[in-house]
């Protein structure tokens, strides 16, 4: 009878084993699932490394383009400016000092059109309180008004939206 209890626990532990092969996977085929998975995310990994790449250089190529054709307006609004220039220089002798001063005067405001229209603005600070950061100071001069505001303008400034491309010289007065 102890036989048969024995052959009997014995048979329920091989069904047992057999039950928990069949329900839990083998340990190859976890592995064949883990490196299916694995190259599953590499595969994906190297399409976004690809991806990051290619963004990257499109974005290269549009800056070296945009760096490249900045100009192309404001180059091509002063292309009317030097137009009216050439034309005044191809009337030679001919043109009175009259004529030739309207003309430049002409040119001048057809310039200044162009620096507004592309952001350029002219730096006249006559009278103002002097600014390191727009005014160059050339000399300082004994005179009537305020110390250390400008007494006169040697040459104007520009600035370009708002960021100064060349400071006016200026002469400021002394403080008495």
């Amino acid at each position: 009878m102890s036989e048969q209890i024995n052959t009997e626990a014995m048979q329920q532990e091989a069904e047992q084993v057999v039950s928990e092969v069949e329900v839990m996977p083998s340990l190859e085929a976890q592995l064949r699932q883990a490196e299916l998975n694995a190259q599953e995310h590499h595969d994906a990994w190297l399409r976004a490394k690809a991806d990051a790449e290619n963004a990257r250089r499109r974005a290269l190529d549009e800056i070296d383009k945009a760096r490249k054709f900045a100009l192309d307006r404001f180059a091509s609004d002063l292309l009317a400016v030097k137009d009216s220039l050439e034309a005044a220089l191809a009337t030679g002798d001919s043109a009175s000092i009259e004529s030739l001063k309207s003309g430049v005067e002409l040119t001048l405001k057809q310039l200044s059109g162009v620096f507004d229209k592309n952001g350029v603005k002219e730096i006249n600070p006559l009278g103002d309180k002097f600014d390191p950061n727009y005014h160059q100071a050339i000399a300082m001069v004994e005179g009537d008004g305020e110390s250390n505001s400008v007494a006169s303008v040697l040459q104007k400034g520009y600035a370009l939206n708002d960021r100064v491309i060349r400071p006016a010289m200026v002469t400021v007065i002394k403080p008495k």
